[in-house]
């Protein structure tokens, strides 16, 4: 008899728990699904970069199907980065104080707008824990070679911007050469465009606090190809193909 009260006790207890778990099981669900789109801004910084090597705006929007019983957003970026040479090294004038990247001839910019899939591998409990997703993404490449800038005092001692030419700047003298680098905002006019292709897989780990916002960190590897041989710098060998790891802080909301 006691046995018999004892398994149904155990049985009413299981029963219990388990409608309890599949009833936050469901809440959870619902309101991960309630959130149909996330959007963010974002400041990035890869190997191929300074410190702060770029901007990104990001947008995912939920999909109605899912994958392999997941949820899966389409996900769409557009990104703003700087590509620097991994033989540039900045140098400073001890006498005018100027810095200058000797034979640095171009600035590489690149604009890369971005299609992919956003999949969610786990999921946070209301507003506690941490989101994580995995993101597959490709597009088209900008590249904006733009010239670097330099200031070149002649033999009859005037003082001109021009862009870094190796043939004539390479010779420099005490007299007449290079005395510093050219304004940042000097030669957009001469900008050329090397269109490309790039692809990116990536982790991102959301770790907002409160419902509404968007808080994270995107971190992933990014692989692109040109048309042609970017040329950033004069006396080095310079490249048509890219890789990059890089790491996204991004802030936003998001909206049911």
């Amino acid at each position: 008899m006691m046995r018999v009260k004892f398994l149904l006790s155990v049985s009413i207890l299981f029963a219990l728990s388990t409608d309890i778990y599949a009833q936050r099981r469901a809440k959870v669900e619902d309101s991960e699904e309630s959130y149909k789109s996330f959007t963010s801004f974002g400041i990035t910084t890869n190997t191929n970069s300074g410190i702060l090597g770029g901007a990104v705006f990001r947008q995912s929007s939920a999909l109605g199907s899912k994958l392999f019983g997941k949820n899966q957003y389409r996900y769409l970026a557009v990104e703003l980065v700087n590509v620097k040479h991994p033989k540039e090294l900045s140098q400073q004038d001890f006498v005018t104080g100027a810095r200058l990247v000797y034979g640095k001839q171009n600035y590489l910019f690149v604009l890369r707008p971005e299609y992919g899939r956003e999949l969610t591998l786990f999921s946070r409990q209301d507003d506690e824990g941490i989101s994580i997703s995995g993101i597959v993404a490709a597009g088209p490449s900008l590249g904006l070679e733009k010239p670097y800038m330099v200031q070149f005092q002649s033999s009859d001692g005037r003082v001109v911007t021009e862009p870094f030419d190796p043939v004539k700047h390479a010779g420099s003298t005490q007299t007449t050469g290079i005395v510093g680098a050219g304004s940042f905002f000097q030669g957009f006019g001469q900008t050329k465009i090397v269109p490309g292709l790039h692809v990116k897989t990536a982790m991102s780990f959301e770790l907002s606090a409160f419902r509404e916002n968007v808080t994270g960190v995107e971190i992933g590897f990014i692989a692109e190809a040109f048309t042609r041989k970017v040329q950033i710098m004069a006396f080095a060998e310079n490249r048509s193909f890219f890789t990059s790891g890089y790491l996204t802080l991004y802030f936003g909301s998001k909206k049911r």
